[in-house]
């Protein structure tokens, strides 16, 4: 008799390693609740709990390089623009004027 493996959802899973890490039911009871095995809930709740420091790591942003290359390119099109909206105000006034 051969059972096929279940997957389960990254949301179901943290569903229940949150839930064994509250401690409010223990672990069997957990397990029965959720037909799992009580060492499925336990290695969920391991790698929660090293997973943790990760959600609150600071989020790198773009760094000084990448600013000042943007800031760049950004300034060269305005250039571009301006030089592009003074030939047009040229043509238009010797085409009215």
């Amino acid at each position: 008799m051969s059972k096929t493996r279940r997957h389960h959802s990254p949301e179901f899973k943290a569903k229940v390693a949150l839930e064994a890490l509250k401690g409010i039911e223990p672990i069997h009871a957990l397990a029965a609740k959720y037909q799992i095995h009580p060492t499925q809930i336990t290695t969920w709740k391991q790698e929660l709990l090293a997973q943790l420091p990760a959600v609150f790591a600071r989020k790198g942003g773009p760094d000084a390089a990448e600013i000042e290359a943007r800031e760049a390119r950004l300034f060269q099109k305005i250039g571009q623009l301006e030089v592009e909206l003074d030939w047009l105000k040229k043509k238009s006034a010797q085409l009215h004027g």
